[in-house]
């Protein structure tokens, strides 16, 4: 099955059950390798090269293995750290931090509660007057949805929550 087929799948599902975001054989199989070593192996995409790095369209970020919402682009910074940053989660709920000791240091890793997709890290360097957290994500671990098709995707819910960024 090709990746708009996993699209579909997962729009469908989203549907159905808003609340029910999971992991499937259909959406892992649509993953690239890249997708897939990224989300996973808890791979690492090389800094400067993700495709949502520069993004600056409204809408949100969601989980490229169950479409759940994780971030939303009025969250997102640039933060020069070469991989998308932002603020915080859409829904807390979404998103569970666990001790990472790999590669001689602590860090706190940021997975997908539902998709249990490795994301990327959270770290405490953020802007202080937006909380002072930086989860610094993944591109391949992301699927953006566009402000205007955030309805017909199931996700009108989150509107509120997506501005206009500069």
């Amino acid at each position: 099955m090709d990746k708009a087929g996993a699209d579909t799948i997962l729009k469908d599902e989203m549907e159905i059950d808003m609340t029910e975001y999971r992991k499937t054989e259909e959406a892992l199989a649509a993953l690239t390798p890249e997708e897939y070593r990224v989300t996973q192996q808890s791979g690492t995409e090389r800094p400067g090269t993700g495709k949502y790095l520069s993004n600056k369209e409204p809408g949100i970020y969601v989980d490229i293995v169950s479409g759940e919402p994780l971030f939303a682009s009025s969250d997102k910074y640039e933060s020069g750290c070469g991989w998308p940053s932002f603020t915080k989660p859409i829904e807390l709920a979404n998103v569970s931090e666990l001790s990472d000791r790999s590669l001689g240091m602590v860090r706190t890793e940021v997975r997908s509660a539902h998709g249990d997709s490795h994301l990327g890290h959270v770290f405490d360097d953020g802007p202080q007057d937006r909380g002072g957290l930086r989860y610094c994500i993944n591109s391949a671990s992301l699927r953006f949805v566009h402000r205007d098709d955030m309805e017909a995707e199931g996700y009108g819910a989150y509107l509120g929550q997506v501005e206009d960024v500069a």
